[in-house]
């Protein structure tokens, strides 16, 4: 069994700070690894381990920190550092949690027509409102003519916004990430299926780890290859966390990841004339002044309008869905006590 340091599972002295002097002296930390149907795997400084999930525990993301006993029981759930989530897909009204405390998001996109903008945005959206920081990787450089078109289209949302193309394929592709690339920092790859996530993370790794999928070339999309969120450790100590690709993402409560990524917007509707301006046909707006300008594309606003229009739909389903189950609980409770 291989064994690693606290430091090298993605330790910081955020979680240190949270542990009592009993607990520090009667508990081990450990970091969720995978999470399956049934159980949630750990590893700590002693080795792995899994605990069966039950009612008890709190619902778990890869990347979380935990407390658990000399006998492996769950004791609690530490604070987290960042929390990726979407609203579940479907009908279903949830929040589905992603992966937590991670430092840096690679957000991959393949060039080929899998491209998207939009989505790209959405991805910012997301990573944003966790408060970690975004690399953008175009993966497929090597099929594509054109790359520093694309290149420039991304950087063109934002200057400072770190934005590779690379061959997924290629270690010495994948050197421009070096930087990032350091021991006990934790890595997660967000994107759609058929990107190239998976085919980085053996690429990282320096061997085949994560099952990979040829996509399919009349539509350019791939199968799901990761169907369940796991993290790997690099020779070097980086931690990769993967993750199933993503063709339906929901934001909720996510209005401060969407200003933030359309900074030029928000900034610019802080000038409009109204304070409660829709940027639609109203005088005086600095924004579609701007879009006349061609400072702003038009394409932008309206997917700022639809993330945001998005997230507060699901946002507020989300709260009603909560009051209502406490009502329910409070009912419940009641006809129990008259009987």
């Amino acid at each position: 069994m291989q064994y690693y340091s606290l430091d090298q599972l993605g330790w910081k002295p955020f979680f240190q700070h949270q542990l009592s002097l009993d607990e520090l002296e009667n508990s081990t930390p450990a970091r969720v690894f995978g999470v399956e149907r049934s159980n949630i795997f750990l590893l700590t400084a002693d080795g792995s381990c899994s605990i069966a999930i039950t009612k008890a525990i709190p619902d778990l993301a890869v990347g979380d920190w935990v407390l658990i006993d000399s006998d492996h029981r769950f004791i609690r759930l530490l604070d987290r550092m960042s929390l990726f989530s979407r609203k579940a897909a479907g009908t279903r009204v949830y929040r589905q949690l992603i992966s937590a405390n991670v430092d840096t998001v690679l957000i991959v996109s393949s060039l080929n027509d899998d491209f998207n903008l939009n989505r790209i945005e959405r991805y910012l959206a997301l990573t944003h409102e966790a408060g970690v920081e975004p690399i953008v990787l175009l993966t497929k450089a090597d099929l594509c003519e054109s790359a520093e078109t694309f290149l420039d289209a991304v950087q063109a949302l934002d200057s400072m916004l770190p934005v590779f193309a690379v061959n997924a394929h290629d270690p010495a592709s994948l050197q421009s990430l070096n930087h990032w690339l350091s021991p006990g920092h934790t890595l997660a790859f967000l994107g759609s299926s058929g990107v190239g996530k998976s085919t980085l993370v053996n690429t990282l790794l320096g061997g085949q780890i994560q099952e990979t999928h040829f996509i399919r070339e009349a539509d350019s999309r791939g199968r799901h290859t990761t169907t369940s969120r796991s993290i790997h450790l690099t020779s070097s100590g980086v931690l990769l966390l993967d993750t199933p690709g993503m063709r339906e993402l929901q934001l909720v409560d996510c209005k401060k990841g969407v200003d933030q990524t359309f900074t030029d917007i928000s900034d610019l509707a802080m000038q409009c004339r109204f304070s409660d301006c829709q940027h639609k046909s109203e005088p005086g707006c600095a924004v579609l002044a701007a879009i006349q300008s061609g400072k702003i594309d038009e394409r932008r606003l309206i997917n700022y309008q639809k993330l945001m229009k998005e997230q507060a739909c699901n946002t507020a389903t989300e709260a009603e869905k909560r009051v209502q189950s406490k009502q329910l609980s409070k009912l419940i409770k009641s006809v129990k006590n008259i009987k």
